[in-house]
């Protein structure tokens, strides 16, 4: 029979935070030595902890080899509610920060280039006029990967852009999407190219045309060739490979170039006075929405809330739907 934890009287009186920063600084170090080190302690005091927690628990949290330490099933166990309880208290100290001091405060977020040149931008210099005070941290290197960093605390939301399929077909129990618009593909040339002059065009008399596409492993590259290929089509050989949007744009006003966008994409690119031209072509139906991501059953800080209206304000502005319409019910779990 499994050994039964009592809580009063073996941990409740006896496990303090300190313990738990320990505890994670060692899982986060590698071993006890570069976690007194970072601690400023020395390392038998770091010692006397993690025993004194393993005493308390009647577990080992740790496993000890010469490369160092790692967390046991056990210790895992505790290092994902730590997690969760560190987190806890920032955003109350963040809470009592913003409810002292309403115009304070840090938003965290990570964000894909596609919504850092048509949304993010707006949306960071509307929220700064109005919360001039308050920090913004924004990691753009975005992509499904960063889901990761969302349960781990490092984000407050994500901006997220997937294909609609994707969220129809997957989504994870823990996150909650939020809709803020659906975009189409197009694809545009400079606005002096020849093909900005055609009232009609089909997608297989360019195939042979000089286009700029992102790498093999990108997002864009998969959207790319899922188009050709719904016609039937080889993908072409990109004369130039950058998912660049600015570079992209640049090429396209300058040169012979032809690539594919977002529509808002191209609409902030016009309104940046890039002479580029949306081509007249009938694309395959390929609709992508651009999400708002947060973690179910985390509470978001005051200032975090006010970002989030501000995000949703100028999406509004951007799309032909209301944003903040749930996202489709998913049906398949991904990891």
């Amino acid at each position: 029979m499994a050994r039964k934890i009592d809580w009063e009287s073996q941990i409740g009186r006896r496990l303090k935070l300190r313990d738990l920063h320990v505890f994670s600084t060692v899982v986060q170090r590698g071993s006890m030595a570069k976690a007194a080190q970072h601690l400023g302690v020395s390392q038998p005091s770091v010692s006397e902890v993690i025993a004194d927690l393993e005493h308390a628990l009647g577990v080992p949290l740790l496993d000890r080899s010469a490369q160092g330490v790692a967390p046991t099933i056990y210790g895992g166990a505790l290092l994902k509610r730590s997690i969760v309880v560190f987190d806890e208290l920032k955003q109350s100290i963040r809470d009592i920060e913003f409810l002292s001091d309403a115009t304070t405060g840090e938003v965290r977020i990570a964000c894909p280039q596609s919504l850092e040149y048509t949304l993010l931008t707006e949306i960071v210099l509307r929220f700064s006029q109005q919360y001039p005070r308050v920090e913004v941290y924004a990691d753009l290197t975005g992509g499904l990967r960063e889901f990761s960093g969302l349960r781990e605390r490092k984000y407050d939301c994500i901006l997220q852009r997937v294909p609609t399929s994707f969220l129809q077909e997957s989504t994870t129990d823990d996150l909650n999407w939020e809709l803020l618009l659906d975009e189409t593909v197009v694809v545009a040339a400079g606005a002096n190219s020849p093909w900005a002059r055609r009232r009609k065009i089909d997608l297989a008399e360019l195939v042979d045309e000089p286009w700029i596409l992102g790498a093999a492993d990108t997002w864009h590259h998969a959207m790319a060739a899922e188009i050709f290929r719904a016609q039937g089509l080889s993908v072409p050989k990109p004369r130039i490979t950058t998912v660049s949007i600015p570079f992209r744009a640049r090429l396209l006003a300058a040169g012979p170039y032809l690539s594919m966008f977002l529509s808002s994409v191209v609409r902030r690119m016009t309104a940046d006075h890039y002479a580029v031209r949306v081509l007249p072509i009938d694309l395959p139906a390929s609709s992508f929405s651009a999400q708002i991501v947060t973690l179910k059953n985390r509470t978001l800080s005051p200032v975090v809330e006010r970002f989030l209206v501000c995000v949703r304000e100028v999406a509004a502005s951007f799309a032909d739907k209301p944003a903040g319409r749930a996202a489709p019910s998913p049906r398949r779990k991904i990891s």
